[in-house]
């Protein structure tokens, strides 16, 4: 078991007694638009079974998280202009966030499936571009920018876990990392467009944060508790019309809790770059609401605890292992 002081240096943030996307368009243009040909060789690897990114991006506690990188992809003013122009998360809330949790969950879980949908990805971006809002032209599969896109991943999922799993050893945080690059790769980002360790990685972050994040209409719109949600559209009917008669009642409470881990669960810096306000008293709250599930869901059954696609593949393993 690790503990807070096992991850030193200013990115070992986060509660001190804690325990262990569909990608939106990126901007500007791409030296290598079209997707990998099947012959150029063998497909990337995902993340290997059993690593750090399979127990953690299937646990259900990841959900969490999502909203705060999402929240940060977006900051970028390419990214949100792609977004703000072309993307349907305006109209189609709940079906856009289930394919891109969808598409997050094949690249870990997915074998060879990852690939596919890295190649899928490539060519739904190809024909996005546009104008970003600083003024300058954008296509969606730019290197620099798709990578920004991958990038928000990793600093989150560090930052988030130390919440509401447990803070990583610096061993651990270098295999997430190795994995996210794997991620990084199926995307078909190229290992010249990622920093390729932990130590390139922060410097870079960190000139990211400076000159390009800022706080664009598509994160105004996220954090926004007045902005209209229509009810979910997806799911058991009985459900459904439940949540449609209770909307109104329903609705508030949730985009406050939606704006509450975006902003808390998103890395300190980052938040300040974006310029998203943050209390003493906030935080004292995410730690205890945290430091409840933490306790709560390692004790949950299988079915309750992961997402279906990390059930299925943790299910496949250990029929797959050897006995005795």
């Amino acid at each position: 078991m690790s503990s807070a002081k096992d991850v030193k240096g200013p990115r070992a943030r986060g509660p001190e007694a804690a325990p262990g996307a569909e990608p939106e368009p990126p901007s500007g243009r791409d030296s290598d638009p079209e997707p990998p040909a099947r012959g150029r060789g063998a497909d990337p690897e995902p993340p290997p079974p059993g690593g750090v990114l399979w127990s953690l991006s299937g646990d259900i506690r990841a959900l969490l998280m999502l909203p705060a990188a999402l929240t940060l992809q977006v900051a970028h003013p390419a990214v949100g202009a792609g977004v703000d122009e072309h993307a349907v998360f305006r109209t189609d809330p709940w079906g856009r966030g289930e394919r891109s949790l969808r598409s997050l969950q094949l690249w870990v879980y997915g074998g060879a499936e990852a690939a596919e949908e890295g190649r899928r990805l490539r060519v739904l971006h190809r024909t996005i571009q546009g104008t970003d809002t600083r003024g300058r032209p954008y296509h969606a599969l730019t290197p620099a920018n798709y990578a920004w896109v991958h990038a928000t991943g990793f600093p989150v999922y560090q930052h988030a876990a130390r919440y509401l799993i447990r803070p990583m050893a610096p061993a651990q945080e270098r295999a997430l990392y190795a994995e996210w690059l794997q991620v990084g790769r199926i995307l078909g980002i190229h290992d010249r467009d990622m920093p390729q360790s932990i130590e390139e990685f922060w410097p870079y972050w960190e000139k990211m944060l400076a000159g390009e994040i800022e706080a664009t209409t598509v994160v105004r719109e996220l954090v926004d508790v007045d902005q209209p949600v229509p009810p979910p559209d997806r799911g058991p009917w009985p459900l459904r019309a439940v949540l449609r008669a209770l909307w109104p009642v329903v609705l508030p409470p949730l985009v406050r809790f939606r704006r509450f881990v975006t902003i808390g669960l998103m890395p300190p810096d980052a938040r300040a770059a974006v310029g998203l306000p943050w209390s003493a008293e906030q935080e004292k709250r995410l730690r205890r609401m945290c430091a409840v599930l933490r306790v709560v869901v390692p004790v949950l059954p299988e079915r309750l605890r992961y997402l279906p696609r990390a059930r299925a593949a943790r299910a496949a393993r250990r029929t797959a292992a050897p006995h005795g």
